[in-house]
């Protein structure tokens, strides 16, 4: 099988770590703005940052690793 040349990937390397990394940093940011209002909305908060952080670097960082 011929292997397909492709040009610079660097855009896509990019958006991945987008992907992987933005949406927990927001979900943090929206948690410690929420905290002194209602600390039990920044904790869920909280916890869906760790959980989609650790989700993204697994399935993102297995696309990236091979």
């Amino acid at each position: 099988m011929i292997a397909l040349e492709v040009g610079n990937l660097d855009g896509l390397f990019l958006i991945l770590v987008l992907i992987m990394i933005g949406p927990p940093v927001l979900l943090a940011i929206i948690g410690f703005a929420v905290k002194k209002n209602n600390s039990k909305a920044a904790k869920v908060f909280f916890i869906l940052a760790a959980l989609y952080l650790l989700i993204g670097l697994g399935i993102c960082g297995s696309l990236l690793a091979s």
